[in-house]
């Protein structure tokens, strides 16, 4: 695989590791399996791009997308704590929505910004290719993302929020308003997933309806491949492995898709992904396998999964 395409993986992992930050919030955080990923996602590409041709600064109109997108993830949460409408069926109301509601953003089903200027554009400096500027930029503000949700989980109100997700009776026997915890909690996944979309429209010149299609997919499998290849007790350390899970992610895709001796093409990638994530999900149960033959591990197995329950 040549270095371009490689850089290519690189840079849409790093995007799609802020997808894997929103899911792991959702997901693993507030224990909410959120589906309006797939519809936040392309809705802050939708907006990014349209206030970008429409002549917006693109910060600004990044900084719209991403409240775009933690709107969406509001009206989720509200359904479910106002409404009383189960979880998953009011994140797959959101997302039928917003399809609608992206075709109203952008007025017709895909907008081209080939020639309008983007946060990549803005930054650069000395001549460097897009092709080496993008992954740098991009890296920058993936740190950036992760760290300032570390710091988030560190503070008195992140771990509120860790403990809704981690035991909701314990957290309001404490005083802690669980439903508005799991509002602001989707409000920040999906804004980090529309951030995602805004910076992907501007990474690939222009925004498509359908370009959100299967990215619950993607982010969950980043999450169990990065939870598989970097097990961890810490958030610190597990915010890191969904970035890397990513990143691994895109860069597998991209060499099975390159590697003419397999014979796989781009219509393919739904199959690899498939096979992906099912080899994630396999390789813990063969890991605690071979675990338990060594002497004693038996028994730090059953220590460890009594401690988990607890």
């Amino acid at each position: 695989m040549s270095l371009i395409a490689s850089l290519g993986a690189i840079e849409i992992g790093l995007i799609f590791g802020l997808v894997a930050l929103g899911v792991f919030l959702s997901f693993r955080i507030i224990n909410f399996p959120d589906l309006t990923v797939d519809g936040s996602f392309p809705l802050g590409g939708a907006v990014a791009a349209a206030l970008i041709v429409a002549g917006w600064n693109p910060f600004a109109a990044t900084a719209a997308a991403i409240s775009a997108g933690a709107l969406a993830g509001y009206l989720t949460a509200w359904l479910n704590v106002r409404l009383r409408i189960m979880q998953l069926l009011a994140s797959i109301l959101v997302m039928i929505a917003l399809y609608s509601v992206n075709l109203r953003v952008m007025g017709k089903p895909n907008i081209a910004l080939i020639d309008e200027p983007t946060v990549f554009s803005m930054v650069a400096f000395g001549g460097m290719p897009d092709y080496v500027l993008k992954p740098l930029v991009l890296l920058v503000i993936v740190i950036a993302a992760k760290l300032l949700l570390d710091l988030f989980f560190a503070s008195e109100a992140g771990l509120a929020m860790r403990a809704t997700g981690g035991n909701p009776r314990m957290a309001r026997a404490q005083g802690i308003s669980t439903d508005r915890q799991t509002v602001w909690g989707l409000a920040l996944s999906n804004g980090l997933v529309a951030l995602a979309g805004a910076l992907f429209v501007q990474t690939q010149g222009g925004a498509d309806i359908s370009m959100g299609i299967g990215t619950i997919v993607v982010g969950l499998a980043a999450v169990i491949i990065g939870e598989t290849i970097l097990p961890a007790r810490s958030l610190v350390v597990t915010t890191l492995a969904c970035v890397l899970g990513a990143v691994l992610y895109r860069f597998f895709i991209a060499l099975a898709l390159n590697s003419d001796f397999i014979g796989l093409k781009a219509q393919d990638l739904n199959l690899v992904t498939a096979v992906l994530v099912a080899f994630a999900l396999l390789v813990p149960t063969y890991k605690r396998k071979l675990a338990a033959l060594r002497p004693g591990g038996a028994g730090r197995i059953a220590a460890a999964t009594v401690k988990e329950a607890n």
